[in-house]
């Protein structure tokens, strides 16, 4: 029996074993060991970025960047709702409030035009995601936040080596995050990072990951003891999944080569089937470069959507829906607001369907991946 097409499976970097025994046979697990430090170079030579952190999620990393803001009871951050609730949960752990705009229809990215509406004398910061690693219009965005003096989180989890004219994700907000779960491009299994583009916000973004104590300029010697300096938590990576993620980022050209391959099959073999059955395929605009995330396409309604991913996994192939709007949720309706009702996020979540996309696929299963698509016809 043929096995199942899985919709995402962790890549096996050359090096991981090696690494990993290296941790295991040394003297230091905890983290900030020699991994660390390897993997954070290669990160900030990927984007660009003047510093960056690892952490033990991304979803760590978003509450790491609420607490550099000093966010809390009173704020106010415009997210979309079609996001990840890491997005939200980050804000709402401090007491401040979600305030939930729509997105586009054709890529799922927030609506700066709807940001511009949203703003409040509460408001102090914009958290934004470039969904499938297609960028968000930052022109806009980061004039709105510029005219209004407000921050801008970038969620990066889908972005890594994506650009938006010419520029590199990760580098638009003051703050940006990476997700290094294992459904990424890159990954460590569970893990994140935070990226510092305002590099007067590093020493403190180590002592909030570093329990809140001073203690990484302990270990420079810059302090003769460390101490409790501010409020903070527990979010460093350790070396077992930073040994994971140097041997990841090491490998990243192949990673991102391979899938581009598999995204490009899709965007050249399905068109004349999605034109004929009114489908909407995933598609990038010619001042961004994405980073082959993920490939996903929009059926003309709901009832579409449900009966082509029965079909897929009729036929061996788990394809899968996405975010479901977080405004309508239970934590949503508690923990923030909306001006509107939603219609296109809501839309979006309805329509969308992902395709299968990991860097081990074979050629064989990507044919068969088409095949099943192109096999369904209402």
């Amino acid at each position: 029996m043929t096995a199942d097409i899985l919709f995402s499976k962790p890549f096996h970097a050359p090096r991981e074993m090696e690494n990993l025994a290296r941790v295991v046979q040394g003297d230091h697990a905890h983290g900030d060991g020699d991994f660390t430090r390897s993997a954070t170079r290669r990160l900030t030579d990927i984007t660009g970025v003047p510093a960056a952190l690892l952490t033990t999620s991304g979803s760590h990393a978003l509450e790491l960047a609420s607490r550099l803001l000093d966010l809390g009871p009173g704020d106010e951050v415009i997210l979309p709702s079609f996001t990840f609730p890491s997005a939200a949960n980050a804000i709402a752990l401090t007491g401040a409030t979600c305030v939930f705009v729509d997105v586009d229809l054709r890529y799922g990215n927030i609506d700066p035009q709807q940001v511009a509406e949203a703003i409040t004398p509460r408001t102090k910061a914009i958290s934004v995601v470039s969904y499938g690693g297609v960028a968000v219009d930052f022109e806009s965005i980061g004039r709105i936040a510029e005219e209004h003096g407000l921050a801008i989180i970038e969620d990066n989890a889908h972005g890594l080596g994506g650009e938006y004219r010419g520029r590199q994700l990760g580098t638009f907000g003051v703050v940006a995050i990476q997700s290094f779960h294992d459904t990424k491009n890159v990954h460590s299994g569970e893990g994140g990072a935070i990226l510092i583009n305002d590099p007067s916000m590093l020493e403190r973004a180590e002592i909030v990951r570093e329990k809140g104590t001073n203690r990484a300029r302990f270990l420079r010697g810059q302090v003769d003891k460390y101490t409790w300096v501010d409020v903070g938590s527990s979010y460093l990576m350790s070396e077992y999944n930073a040994a994971v993620l140097d041997s990841q980022l090491e490998s990243f050209d192949h990673i991102q080569s391979r899938r581009h391959a598999i995204w490009n099959s899709y965007a050249d073999r399905l068109p004349a089937w999605a034109e004929a059955e009114r489908v909407r395929l995933m598609d990038v605009p010619d001042d961004r470069r994405h980073p082959a995330h993920l490939f996903f396409l929009q059926a003309p309604d709901h009832d579409y959507q449900v009966a082509l991913l029965a079909h897929l996994r009729s036929q061996g192939v788990v394809g899968t829906f996405h975010y479901i709007p977080l405004d309508s949720a239970p934590a949503g309706l508690r923990f923030g607001r909306r001006l509107r009702e939603l219609t296109s996020s809501q839309s979006f979540s309805e329509r969308l369907v992902r395709l299968p996309l990991w860097a081990d696929m074979s050629d064989e299963q990507v044919d068969r991946v088409i095949a099943a698509v192109t096999s369904f016809h209402r």
